[in-house]
């Protein structure tokens, strides 16, 4: 049977500092706990991280071309995308 793989973009956002991180991930839940857990070196020292940003893409190659826009974007764009309505965010969290 076929299975279809979703990919997201996505933007945490840190609760110590307000910063931004932005990465892809096949599970954006899973990956949240796992910069929460310390699991990523670039991230662990300013945990915790909420998720604000998820944008779905169809493949793989859509993502990381996606993620490396977002890693380029201004504060204000992200802070746009954030509050645009293509952002799915409330799928993941309540």
């Amino acid at each position: 049977p076929f299975c279809f793989i979703s990919y997201y973009v996505y933007i945490i956002q840190s609760s110590i500092n307000g910063s931004f991180y932005k990465g892809f991930t096949e599970n954006p839940i899973k990956r949240v706990e796992r910069h929460n857990n310390g699991e990523t070196p670039s991230t662990c020292h300013l945990c915790p991280w909420v998720l604000v940003y998820v944008e779905e893409l169809l493949s793989k190659t859509d993502a990381l071309k996606r993620e490396k826009i977002l890693k380029k974007a201004t504060r204000e764009r992200l802070q746009a995308l954030i509050n645009h309505p293509k952002n799915i965010v409330h799928r993941f969290v309540g």
